[in-house]
């Protein structure tokens, strides 16, 4: 799996869970990251919404390793 910039303990987890990414996760995850708002089409079972959540499930991850994860939502999808 190339890096997207995720915590290695969450490719980790990704890599061992799913295996590779797929084409809507290669090309959506660098626009998620970088916090624009994305739209991804793609046929059901594609992987949008893992492709959309992994940068938030990546950022809690990246709080709670840092000790600043604070009890309150963070995050609706």
């Amino acid at each position: 799996m190339q890096s997207f910039q995720f915590h290695p303990a969450v490719e980790r987890w990704f890599q061992q869970t799913f295996g590779s990414p797929t084409e809507p996760q290669v090309r959506g995850w660098p626009a998620i990251q970088s916090g624009r708002h994305v739209l991804i089409s793609a046929p059901t079972g594609s992987g949008k919404t893992l492709a959309a959540f992994l940068a938030s499930l990546d950022a809690l991850f990246r709080q709670g390793a840092e000790g600043d994860l604070p009890d309150e939502t963070q995050v609706v999808y």
